[in-house]
């Protein structure tokens, strides 16, 4: 029985109204009831979801945290050569927003990559030579160079691109879509998070909370030490037959709690506790890696069987794939390269490259690509000034949240396409702009979810992923 059908049996009116009081009679309990059939029910929504027939099934997002810079690695500005160390001009920063941490310094001096970028692929698509894996994988990808964001801060910037908004509280990206289109897994979360890298800015639950969507809906984290999932393996002394039994005893009581409250935190807690007991089984199975043969080990790379890596992750993200969980989100940490970026990028980029390649690789290969959308960036991008000294072998960059880069892969996007254009100096979009929101709407499209349609109620507004704007840009998609 699921939560929506345990609250449509416990919620009726003598017991609300014997609970609540007659002031609240005209209440909107039945906001609390997700139907079976992802109908969302009540004054939040009276739509079904998919709101028509979506183009993917799931989503794995690989983010990496702290803003990669795409001077370096996607946007190819062979006209910076001849301007190093000249000033920004005025007329391309306009008076723009800067960090504190370089509008302190005596200029802005231009810092054109110190690396190399080749064409790949049919259309002949520039990518930095630091990516050598990505770029042959480049007719897979829709690379948008044209994506911008409001927040110039780690922090506010990230929990944008995670929950469209900049203030911490609302409901994460993944809860959304667990929200409003279910599970396919009937022994894993709909919503799961994976970690990689200890350097850089530090990563909160939040950003990855249920915010003011019921708590069943959070991504749960797994870790690379110990049991993948806190508290998943039986304490010691107990078998498995005594904990059916503490747990049956345990939903009894929540049963009678939740018959006497119809608290949608008191279903949710059953049901975590029967996915907890269900994961027993399923996780050690999904995280055992010997039953994936040598030729995809291989096209992981060698660091894919060391837990807490990139690698690692990325090939537990396509088994989990496989079994149907719905949102699959990798936080790489560490692309915050404000100084010796010649020397930090490379290490980064190689420890990156070859996982999200072979995951595209994997997907395609296994018939999974087209119905799996695969995206891959970071919060902002990087300014084509140098953040401290500029010298013949070294540099640092600033957070730039007028452009950047992002790549999507399957699930609905048009393989080998770039799209947008930024100026000479990667500074300003000049064509074809695609904003944070637009990028949610797109998404959510894919899903086939409207964006607009995807509603919750909370302290008397209707709120959504994509706040009050978003546009699907639908010349990204597949005709």
């Amino acid at each position: 029985m699921d939560i929506s059908h345990r609250l449509n049996c416990y919620c009726n009116r003598r017991n609300f109204l014997g609970r609540t009081g007659l002031s609240l009679a005209s209440a909107a309990f039945s906001t609390l009831i997700k139907s079976p059939g992802h109908a969302i029910q009540g004054s939040n929504s009276s739509r079904s979801f998919p709101n028509f027939a979506p183009t993917a099934k799931r989503v794995i997002y690989l983010f990496q945290s702290g803003g990669p810079s795409q001077i370096d690695l996607f946007d190819y500005k062979p006209k910076l050569a001849d301007w190093r160390a000249k000033e920004l001009p005025d007329s391309i920063r306009q008076g723009q927003r800067i960090t504190t941490m370089t509008s302190g310094q005596g200029g802005l001096p231009i810092a054109p990559s110190q690396f190399t970028f080749s064409q790949h692929g049919q259309n002949g698509t520039w990518v930095g030579d630091l990516l050598p894996h990505t770029a042959k994988v480049v007719d897979d990808l829709c690379i948008v160079r044209s994506m911008h964001t409001d927040a110039i801060n780690h922090d506010p910037a990230i929990t944008f691109l995670q929950t469209g908004s900049q203030q911490p509280g609302r409901p994460s990206m993944g809860a959304w879509l667990a929200y409003g289109l279910g599970s396919d897994a009937e022994d894993l979360p709909a919503f799961v998070v994976l970690l990689s890298g200890r350097e850089g800015q530090p990563l909160y639950d939040r950003l990855w909370s249920s915010g003011f969507l019921p708590s069943t809906y959070q991504g749960v984290k797994f870790r690379s030490v110990g049991d993948p999932v806190l508290y998943l393996s039986d304490p010691p002394g107990m078998d498995r037959e005594t904990r059916r039994n503490v747990l049956d005893g345990l939903a009894e009581l929540n049963e009678m709690q939740l018959a006497e409250y119809a608290d949608e935190e008191i279903a949710t807690r059953i049901d975590q506790y029967e996915m907890a007991f269900r994961m027993q089984t399923s996780v050690p199975e999904l995280t055992d890696l010997s039953s994936e043969p040598q030729h995809v080990l291989d096209l992981y790379g060698p660091d894919c069987l060391k837990p807490g890596t990139f690698a690692h992750n990325c090939l537990l993200a396509r088994r989990m794939a496989e079994r149907g969980v719905r949102f699959i989100e990798l936080f790489q940490r560490g692309w915050d390269h404000h100084n010796k970026l010649p020397e930090e990028l490379p290490r980064f980029c190689q420890a990156t490259d070859q996982a999200a390649a072979a995951l595209v690789t994997d997907l395609r290969q296994r018939g999974m690509l087209d119905e799996t959308l695969v995206v891959w960036g970071g919060e902002f991008g990087r300014t084509v000034y140098c953040q401290g000294k500029l010298t013949p072998t070294d540099y640092g960059r600033d957070h730039h949240p007028r452009c950047f880069t992002m790549w999507m892969a399957g699930g609905g996007f048009r393989p080998g396409m770039t799209y947008g254009e930024t100026d000479d100096y990667s500074y300003n979009i000049v064509d074809k702009p695609v904003h944070v929101h637009d990028l949610h709407a797109t998404m959510l499209h894919c899903l086939g979810i409207d964006h607009t349609q995807l509603t919750f109620k909370y302290q008397g507004r209707r709120h959504r992923l994509t706040d009050v704007a978003g546009n699907v840009k639908y010349d990204l998609l597949k005709t």
